[in-house]
Protein backbone atom coordinates (compact mmCIF):
# COMPACT_ATOMS: atom_id res chain seq x y z
CA UNK A 1 0.00 0.00 0.00
CA UNK A 2 1.23 3.44 -0.88
CA UNK A 3 1.16 5.31 2.46
CA UNK A 4 3.67 7.78 3.82
CA UNK A 5 2.20 9.14 7.01
CA UNK A 6 2.35 12.84 7.62
CA UNK A 7 4.14 13.83 10.79
CA UNK A 8 2.56 16.16 13.29
CA UNK A 9 5.59 18.39 13.01
CA UNK A 10 5.05 18.76 9.27
CA UNK A 11 1.34 19.28 9.66
CA UNK A 12 2.04 22.00 12.16
CA UNK A 13 3.51 24.08 9.35
CA UNK A 14 0.11 24.49 7.72
CA UNK A 15 -0.77 28.12 7.11
CA UNK A 16 -2.27 30.11 4.26
CA UNK A 17 -5.46 30.21 2.26
CA UNK A 18 -7.91 27.31 2.53
CA UNK A 19 -5.42 25.20 4.43
CA UNK A 20 -2.80 25.24 1.66
CA UNK A 21 0.73 25.49 2.93
CA UNK A 22 2.37 28.85 2.15
CA UNK A 23 5.94 29.04 3.35
CA UNK A 24 9.07 30.83 2.25
CA UNK A 25 9.89 27.73 0.17
CA UNK A 26 6.56 27.70 -1.68
CA UNK A 27 7.51 28.85 -5.12
CA UNK A 28 5.22 27.19 -7.70
CA UNK A 29 2.29 29.66 -7.97
CA UNK A 30 -1.06 28.03 -8.66
CA UNK A 31 -4.08 30.36 -8.68
CA UNK A 32 -7.29 28.71 -7.47
CA UNK A 33 -10.43 30.31 -8.93
CA UNK A 34 -13.05 29.27 -6.40
CA UNK A 35 -16.63 30.16 -5.61
CA UNK A 36 -17.18 29.75 -1.91
CA UNK A 37 -19.90 32.41 -2.06
CA UNK A 38 -23.08 32.92 -4.03
CA UNK A 39 -25.74 30.63 -5.47
CA UNK A 40 -23.20 28.09 -6.70
CA UNK A 41 -21.32 27.77 -3.40
CA UNK A 42 -22.88 24.37 -2.50
CA UNK A 43 -21.07 22.94 -5.52
CA UNK A 44 -18.00 25.18 -5.41
CA UNK A 45 -16.99 24.69 -1.77
CA UNK A 46 -16.24 20.93 -1.92
CA UNK A 47 -14.39 21.40 -5.22
CA UNK A 48 -12.19 24.11 -3.68
CA UNK A 49 -11.56 22.03 -0.57
CA UNK A 50 -10.55 18.89 -2.46
CA UNK A 51 -8.27 20.96 -4.69
CA UNK A 52 -6.62 22.55 -1.64
CA UNK A 53 -6.31 19.29 0.31
CA UNK A 54 -4.29 17.46 -2.32
CA UNK A 55 -1.78 20.28 -2.82
CA UNK A 56 -1.47 20.70 0.94
CA UNK A 57 -0.81 16.99 1.36
CA UNK A 58 1.86 17.03 -1.38
CA UNK A 59 3.59 20.00 0.29
CA UNK A 60 3.61 18.44 3.73
CA UNK A 61 4.21 14.80 2.86
CA UNK A 62 6.66 15.21 -0.01
CA UNK A 63 8.01 18.72 0.49
CA UNK A 64 6.31 19.72 -2.76
CA UNK A 65 7.12 18.37 -6.21
CA UNK A 66 10.79 17.43 -6.32
CA UNK A 67 11.47 19.96 -3.58
CA UNK A 68 9.40 22.76 -5.13
CA UNK A 69 6.57 23.86 -2.85
CA UNK A 70 3.13 24.62 -4.29
CA UNK A 71 1.78 28.09 -3.49
CA UNK A 72 -1.98 28.07 -4.01
CA UNK A 73 -3.77 31.41 -3.96
CA UNK A 74 -7.56 31.46 -3.90
CA UNK A 75 -9.63 34.13 -5.62
CA UNK A 76 -13.42 33.92 -5.32
CA UNK A 77 -15.19 34.37 -8.65
CA UNK A 78 -18.73 33.75 -7.41
CA UNK A 79 -19.07 31.79 -10.69
CA UNK A 80 -19.24 35.17 -12.46
CA UNK A 81 -17.43 35.62 -15.77
CA UNK A 82 -16.45 39.22 -14.97
CA UNK A 83 -15.09 38.30 -11.56
CA UNK A 84 -13.30 35.34 -13.10
CA UNK A 85 -11.46 37.66 -15.48
CA UNK A 86 -10.67 40.01 -12.59
CA UNK A 87 -9.23 37.10 -10.61
CA UNK A 88 -7.13 36.10 -13.60
CA UNK A 89 -5.73 39.60 -14.02
CA UNK A 90 -5.05 39.86 -10.28
CA UNK A 91 -3.19 36.55 -9.96
CA UNK A 92 -1.47 35.94 -13.29
CA UNK A 93 1.79 37.62 -12.24
CA UNK A 94 1.86 36.41 -8.63
CA UNK A 95 5.08 34.76 -7.54
CA UNK A 96 6.80 35.21 -10.88
CA UNK A 97 3.85 34.09 -13.01
CA UNK A 98 0.91 31.72 -12.73
CA UNK A 99 1.53 28.06 -13.55
CA UNK A 100 -1.92 27.00 -14.74
CA UNK A 101 -5.56 28.08 -14.40
CA UNK A 102 -8.39 25.77 -13.40
CA UNK A 103 -11.46 28.03 -13.85
CA UNK A 104 -14.17 25.60 -12.65
CA UNK A 105 -16.60 27.37 -15.00
CA UNK A 106 -17.35 27.01 -18.70
CA UNK A 107 -18.22 30.70 -18.97
CA UNK A 108 -14.99 31.81 -17.30
CA UNK A 109 -13.03 29.38 -19.45
CA UNK A 110 -14.47 30.93 -22.62
CA UNK A 111 -13.65 34.40 -21.27
CA UNK A 112 -10.03 33.48 -20.55
CA UNK A 113 -9.01 31.50 -23.63
CA UNK A 114 -7.63 34.41 -25.66
CA UNK A 115 -6.09 36.18 -22.64
CA UNK A 116 -4.34 33.07 -21.32
CA UNK A 117 -3.12 32.12 -24.79
CA UNK A 118 -1.60 35.57 -25.26
CA UNK A 119 0.03 35.32 -21.81
CA UNK A 120 1.22 31.74 -22.48
CA UNK A 121 -0.45 30.36 -19.37
CA UNK A 122 -2.29 27.06 -19.86
CA UNK A 123 -5.90 26.44 -18.86
CA UNK A 124 -6.95 23.04 -17.56
CA UNK A 125 -10.75 22.97 -17.83
CA UNK A 126 -11.02 19.39 -16.63
CA UNK A 127 -14.15 17.90 -18.17
CA UNK A 128 -15.78 21.25 -18.95
CA UNK A 129 -15.26 24.45 -20.96
CA UNK A 130 -15.03 24.73 -24.72
CA UNK A 131 -15.16 21.24 -26.19
CA UNK A 132 -13.48 22.19 -29.48
CA UNK A 133 -10.42 23.24 -27.48
CA UNK A 134 -9.59 19.54 -27.56
CA UNK A 135 -7.94 20.38 -30.89
CA UNK A 136 -4.46 21.26 -29.66
CA UNK A 137 -3.44 22.52 -33.10
CA UNK A 138 -5.83 25.46 -32.72
CA UNK A 139 -5.88 25.76 -28.91
CA UNK A 140 -2.31 25.08 -27.74
CA UNK A 141 -2.90 26.47 -24.24
CA UNK A 142 -6.27 24.86 -23.40
CA UNK A 143 -6.75 21.31 -22.10
CA UNK A 144 -10.03 19.58 -21.26
CA UNK A 145 -9.14 15.96 -20.42
CA UNK A 146 -10.14 13.32 -19.45
CA UNK A 147 -13.39 13.83 -21.44
CA UNK A 148 -15.31 16.76 -22.89
CA UNK A 149 -18.98 17.66 -22.63
CA UNK A 150 -19.64 16.40 -26.14
CA UNK A 151 -18.01 13.06 -25.39
CA UNK A 152 -19.93 12.87 -22.12
CA UNK A 153 -23.22 13.49 -23.93
CA UNK A 154 -22.56 10.60 -26.32
CA UNK A 155 -21.60 8.30 -23.43
CA UNK A 156 -24.81 9.17 -21.56
CA UNK A 157 -26.86 8.32 -24.66
CA UNK A 158 -24.85 5.11 -25.08
CA UNK A 159 -25.55 4.20 -21.45
CA UNK A 160 -29.28 4.74 -21.98
CA UNK A 161 -29.11 2.60 -25.11
CA UNK A 162 -27.38 -0.14 -23.14
CA UNK A 163 -30.22 -0.07 -20.60
CA UNK A 164 -32.82 -0.27 -23.36
CA UNK A 165 -31.26 -3.06 -25.39
CA UNK A 166 -29.09 -1.25 -27.92
CA UNK A 167 -28.83 1.86 -30.03
CA UNK A 168 -31.71 0.75 -32.26
CA UNK A 169 -33.99 0.90 -29.22
CA UNK A 170 -33.49 4.69 -29.03
CA UNK A 171 -35.67 5.19 -32.10
CA UNK A 172 -38.92 6.85 -31.01
CA UNK A 173 -37.76 7.55 -27.45
CA UNK A 174 -38.42 10.93 -25.89
CA UNK A 175 -36.06 12.58 -23.44
CA UNK A 176 -36.18 15.71 -21.31
CA UNK A 177 -33.05 17.84 -21.21
CA UNK A 178 -32.97 20.09 -18.12
CA UNK A 179 -30.04 22.49 -18.23
CA UNK A 180 -28.62 25.66 -16.75
CA UNK A 181 -29.31 28.47 -19.22
CA UNK A 182 -25.63 29.35 -19.38
CA UNK A 183 -22.76 28.48 -21.76
CA UNK A 184 -22.17 25.39 -19.62
CA UNK A 185 -25.67 24.05 -20.04
CA UNK A 186 -25.82 24.89 -23.74
CA UNK A 187 -22.47 23.26 -24.59
CA UNK A 188 -23.76 19.72 -25.32
CA UNK A 189 -26.84 20.77 -27.32
CA UNK A 190 -25.17 20.56 -30.78
CA UNK A 191 -24.07 17.01 -29.97
CA UNK A 192 -27.50 16.01 -28.70
CA UNK A 193 -28.99 17.38 -31.94
CA UNK A 194 -26.69 15.18 -34.00
CA UNK A 195 -27.42 12.14 -31.84
CA UNK A 196 -31.19 12.71 -32.01
CA UNK A 197 -31.10 12.77 -35.81
CA UNK A 198 -28.75 9.79 -35.98
CA UNK A 199 -30.68 7.50 -33.63
CA UNK A 200 -34.24 8.74 -34.05
CA UNK A 201 -35.05 10.04 -30.59
CA UNK A 202 -36.47 13.44 -29.66
CA UNK A 203 -35.75 15.61 -26.68
CA UNK A 204 -37.42 18.60 -25.08
CA UNK A 205 -35.26 21.44 -23.79
CA UNK A 206 -35.93 22.96 -20.37
CA UNK A 207 -33.57 25.87 -19.67
CA UNK A 208 -33.24 26.94 -16.04
CA UNK A 209 -32.30 30.62 -15.63
CA UNK A 210 -29.32 31.17 -13.29
CA UNK A 211 -31.28 33.90 -11.48
CA UNK A 212 -34.12 31.54 -10.57
CA UNK A 213 -32.59 28.09 -10.19
CA UNK A 214 -34.90 27.11 -7.33
CA UNK A 215 -38.07 27.86 -9.33
CA UNK A 216 -38.60 24.73 -11.40
CA UNK A 217 -42.16 23.63 -10.59
CA UNK A 218 -43.49 24.59 -14.03
CA UNK A 219 -40.69 22.62 -15.71
CA UNK A 220 -41.41 19.46 -13.79
CA UNK A 221 -45.17 19.76 -14.23
CA UNK A 222 -44.52 19.83 -17.96
CA UNK A 223 -42.23 16.82 -17.61
CA UNK A 224 -45.06 15.02 -15.83
CA UNK A 225 -47.40 15.82 -18.73
CA UNK A 226 -45.00 14.75 -21.50
CA UNK A 227 -43.80 11.59 -19.66
CA UNK A 228 -40.32 11.33 -21.22
CA UNK A 229 -38.55 7.99 -21.15
CA UNK A 230 -35.50 9.56 -19.50
CA UNK A 231 -34.50 12.92 -18.07
CA UNK A 232 -30.95 14.20 -18.58
CA UNK A 233 -29.62 17.10 -16.53
CA UNK A 234 -26.76 19.54 -17.03
CA UNK A 235 -27.12 21.36 -13.71
CA UNK A 236 -24.99 23.21 -11.20
CA UNK A 237 -25.28 24.84 -7.81
CA UNK A 238 -28.74 25.22 -6.29
CA UNK A 239 -30.32 24.00 -9.52
CA UNK A 240 -29.28 20.39 -8.86
CA UNK A 241 -30.97 19.83 -5.52
CA UNK A 242 -34.09 21.64 -6.67
CA UNK A 243 -34.37 19.49 -9.80
CA UNK A 244 -34.01 16.20 -7.94
CA UNK A 245 -36.48 17.31 -5.28
CA UNK A 246 -39.05 18.38 -7.91
CA UNK A 247 -38.53 15.16 -9.86
CA UNK A 248 -39.20 13.19 -6.67
CA UNK A 249 -42.33 15.27 -6.04
CA UNK A 250 -43.85 14.22 -9.38
CA UNK A 251 -42.64 10.65 -8.78
CA UNK A 252 -40.38 10.61 -11.81
CA UNK A 253 -38.47 7.30 -11.74
CA UNK A 254 -35.05 8.17 -10.34
CA UNK A 255 -33.28 5.37 -12.18
CA UNK A 256 -34.34 7.12 -15.40
CA UNK A 257 -32.98 10.50 -14.25
CA UNK A 258 -29.30 10.92 -15.21
CA UNK A 259 -27.23 13.99 -14.47
CA UNK A 260 -23.90 14.92 -15.95
CA UNK A 261 -20.84 14.84 -13.72
CA UNK A 262 -21.47 18.33 -12.34
CA UNK A 263 -24.98 17.23 -11.38
CA UNK A 264 -23.64 14.35 -9.31
CA UNK A 265 -22.62 15.86 -5.98
CA UNK A 266 -24.19 15.50 -2.54
CA UNK A 267 -25.91 18.85 -3.05
CA UNK A 268 -28.03 17.22 -5.77
CA UNK A 269 -29.43 14.42 -3.62
CA UNK A 270 -29.45 15.37 0.06
CA UNK A 271 -32.25 18.02 -0.25
CA UNK A 272 -34.71 15.41 -1.57
CA UNK A 273 -34.09 12.90 1.24
CA UNK A 274 -35.23 9.37 0.43
CA UNK A 275 -36.88 10.68 -2.72
CA UNK A 276 -33.47 10.96 -4.38
CA UNK A 277 -32.55 7.29 -3.92
CA UNK A 278 -31.77 5.78 -7.31
CA UNK A 279 -30.76 9.04 -9.01
CA UNK A 280 -27.79 8.59 -11.35
CA UNK A 281 -25.03 10.75 -12.74
CA UNK A 282 -21.96 10.48 -14.90
CA UNK A 283 -18.45 10.65 -13.47
CA UNK A 284 -14.87 10.27 -14.66
CA UNK A 285 -13.31 9.17 -11.37
CA UNK A 286 -14.02 7.03 -8.35
CA UNK A 287 -16.01 7.97 -5.27
CA UNK A 288 -15.49 7.55 -1.55
CA UNK A 289 -12.28 7.38 0.44
CA UNK A 290 -11.06 3.89 -0.35
CA UNK A 291 -7.75 4.83 -1.94
CA UNK A 292 -4.21 4.68 -0.59
CA UNK A 293 -3.36 8.37 -0.63
CA UNK A 294 -6.43 9.12 1.45
CA UNK A 295 -4.59 7.91 4.53
CA UNK A 296 -2.21 10.82 4.09
CA UNK A 297 -5.06 13.28 3.60
CA UNK A 298 -6.79 11.85 6.67
CA UNK A 299 -3.61 12.35 8.70
CA UNK A 300 -3.53 15.94 7.50
CA UNK A 301 -7.02 16.45 8.91
CA UNK A 302 -6.26 14.69 12.16
CA UNK A 303 -3.40 17.16 12.61
CA UNK A 304 -5.74 20.10 12.02
CA UNK A 305 -4.55 21.01 8.54
CA UNK A 306 -7.50 20.23 6.28
CA UNK A 307 -9.51 22.65 4.17
CA UNK A 308 -13.00 21.26 4.88
CA UNK A 309 -15.01 21.86 8.01
CA UNK A 310 -14.96 18.12 8.66
CA UNK A 311 -14.11 14.88 6.90
CA UNK A 312 -17.72 13.94 6.10
CA UNK A 313 -17.38 16.06 2.94
CA UNK A 314 -14.85 13.57 1.61
CA UNK A 315 -17.65 11.24 0.52
CA UNK A 316 -18.87 13.97 -1.84
CA UNK A 317 -17.92 13.30 -5.49
CA UNK A 318 -17.27 17.04 -5.92
CA UNK A 319 -14.56 16.94 -3.24
CA UNK A 320 -13.13 13.92 -5.06
CA UNK A 321 -13.13 15.93 -8.29
CA UNK A 322 -11.08 18.69 -6.66
CA UNK A 323 -8.57 16.06 -5.55
CA UNK A 324 -8.47 14.56 -9.07
CA UNK A 325 -7.89 17.98 -10.64
CA UNK A 326 -5.01 18.75 -8.29
CA UNK A 327 -3.48 15.33 -8.88
CA UNK A 328 -3.44 15.89 -12.65
CA UNK A 329 -1.84 19.32 -12.12
CA UNK A 330 0.88 17.88 -9.88
CA UNK A 331 1.72 15.17 -12.40
CA UNK A 332 1.88 17.70 -15.24
CA UNK A 333 4.32 19.78 -13.15
CA UNK A 334 6.37 16.65 -12.55
CA UNK A 335 6.34 15.91 -16.29
CA UNK A 336 7.52 19.45 -17.07
CA UNK A 337 10.29 19.22 -14.48
CA UNK A 338 11.59 16.06 -16.16
CA UNK A 339 12.17 18.21 -19.25
CA UNK A 340 13.20 21.54 -17.71
CA UNK A 341 14.70 20.63 -14.34
CA UNK A 342 13.54 20.32 -10.74
CA UNK A 343 12.61 23.93 -10.20
CA UNK A 344 9.60 26.20 -10.43
CA UNK A 345 8.41 26.02 -14.02
CA UNK A 346 6.83 28.75 -16.13
CA UNK A 347 3.36 28.72 -17.62
CA UNK A 348 4.77 27.92 -21.03
CA UNK A 349 6.74 25.01 -19.58
CA UNK A 350 3.61 23.81 -17.82
CA UNK A 351 1.87 23.77 -21.20
CA UNK A 352 4.58 21.35 -22.36
CA UNK A 353 4.04 19.26 -19.25
CA UNK A 354 0.30 19.03 -19.87
CA UNK A 355 0.80 18.26 -23.55
CA UNK A 356 3.22 15.44 -22.74
CA UNK A 357 1.32 14.02 -19.79
CA UNK A 358 1.21 10.22 -19.93
CA UNK A 359 -0.31 9.07 -16.66
CA UNK A 360 -0.32 5.28 -16.59
CA UNK A 361 -1.95 2.75 -14.29
CA UNK A 362 1.47 2.02 -12.81
CA UNK A 363 2.08 5.67 -11.94
CA UNK A 364 -1.43 6.04 -10.54
CA UNK A 365 -0.71 3.06 -8.27
CA UNK A 366 2.48 4.77 -7.07
CA UNK A 367 0.40 7.86 -6.27
CA UNK A 368 -2.04 5.82 -4.20
CA UNK A 369 -4.93 6.75 -6.49
CA UNK A 370 -5.81 3.42 -8.14
CA UNK A 371 -9.49 3.37 -8.99
CA UNK A 372 -9.79 7.04 -8.13
CA UNK A 373 -8.45 8.76 -11.23
CA UNK A 374 -8.17 7.45 -14.75
CA UNK A 375 -5.04 7.13 -16.92
CA UNK A 376 -4.52 10.04 -19.30
CA UNK A 377 -2.33 10.45 -22.36
CA UNK A 378 -2.26 13.86 -24.02
CA UNK A 379 -0.73 14.78 -27.36
CA UNK A 380 -0.14 17.93 -29.37
CA UNK A 381 -3.19 17.19 -31.50
CA UNK A 382 -5.49 15.85 -28.79
CA UNK A 383 -5.97 17.78 -25.54
CA UNK A 384 -8.97 15.68 -24.47
CA UNK A 385 -7.09 12.42 -24.09
CA UNK A 386 -7.07 9.18 -25.98
CA UNK A 387 -9.99 7.26 -24.53
CA UNK A 388 -12.80 9.53 -23.30
CA UNK A 389 -15.40 7.61 -21.33
CA UNK A 390 -17.67 7.90 -18.32
CA UNK A 391 -18.65 5.87 -15.30
CA UNK A 392 -22.22 5.99 -14.00
CA UNK A 393 -22.75 6.42 -10.29
CA UNK A 394 -25.99 6.02 -8.34
CA UNK A 395 -27.17 7.48 -5.04
CA UNK A 396 -28.06 4.76 -2.54
CA UNK A 397 -29.43 7.02 0.17
CA UNK A 398 -26.24 7.43 2.17
CA UNK A 399 -23.48 7.13 -0.43
CA UNK A 400 -22.72 7.06 -4.13
CA UNK A 401 -21.90 3.75 -5.81
CA UNK A 402 -20.33 3.15 -9.22
CA UNK A 403 -22.80 0.93 -11.09
CA UNK A 404 -21.29 0.69 -14.58
CA UNK A 405 -18.15 -0.23 -16.38
CA UNK A 406 -16.51 2.52 -18.43
CA UNK A 407 -18.93 3.70 -21.11
CA UNK A 408 -16.88 4.91 -24.08
CA UNK A 409 -17.67 8.06 -26.00
CA UNK A 410 -18.78 7.92 -29.61
CA UNK A 411 -15.60 9.45 -30.97
CA UNK A 412 -16.84 8.94 -34.52
CA UNK A 413 -19.54 11.51 -33.70
CA UNK A 414 -17.50 13.88 -31.57
CA UNK A 415 -14.27 14.19 -33.55
CA UNK A 416 -15.84 15.66 -36.73
CA UNK A 417 -17.72 18.20 -34.58
CA UNK A 418 -14.51 19.20 -32.83
CA UNK A 419 -12.72 19.56 -36.15
CA UNK A 420 -15.53 21.62 -37.66
CA UNK A 421 -15.91 24.07 -34.78
CA UNK A 422 -12.19 24.48 -34.09
CA UNK A 423 -11.48 25.14 -37.77
CA UNK A 424 -14.24 27.77 -37.81
CA UNK A 425 -12.75 29.38 -34.69
CA UNK A 426 -9.33 29.44 -36.38
CA UNK A 427 -10.76 31.16 -39.48
CA UNK A 428 -12.69 33.74 -37.45
CA UNK A 429 -9.65 34.58 -35.32
CA UNK A 430 -7.00 34.45 -38.09
CA UNK A 431 -5.21 31.53 -36.42
CA UNK A 432 -2.95 29.31 -38.45
CA UNK A 433 -3.16 25.84 -36.83
CA UNK A 434 0.25 24.73 -35.69
CA UNK A 435 2.01 21.65 -36.99
CA UNK A 436 2.31 18.67 -34.69
CA UNK A 437 5.24 16.43 -35.46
Amino acid sequence: MFIRKLTLAAAGAVIGIAGVAATAQADQPIPSLVYRTGAFAPSGIPLANGFADYFNMINLRDGGVNGVKLAVEECDTGYSNDRGVECYDRTKSTGGGATVYNPWSTGITYALIEKATADKIPILSMGYGRTSAANGKVFPYVFNFPATYWSQATSVIQYIADQEGGLDALNGKRFAYIYLDHPYGKEPIPTLDVLAEKFGFTYDKYPVPPASMTEQKSIWLQVRRTRPDYAIMWGWGAMNGTAVREAAAIRFPMDKFIGNWWSGGNDAVVPAGDGSIGYKSASFHGVGTDFGAYEDIKALYEAGGGASADMSEHNNPLWARGVANAAYVVEAIRTAQAEYGDRAITGEEMRWGLENLDLTDARIAEMGLTGYITPVKITCENHEGQNPAILVQQWKGDQWEIISDWVPAMTEVVQPLIAQESEQYARENNITPRECS
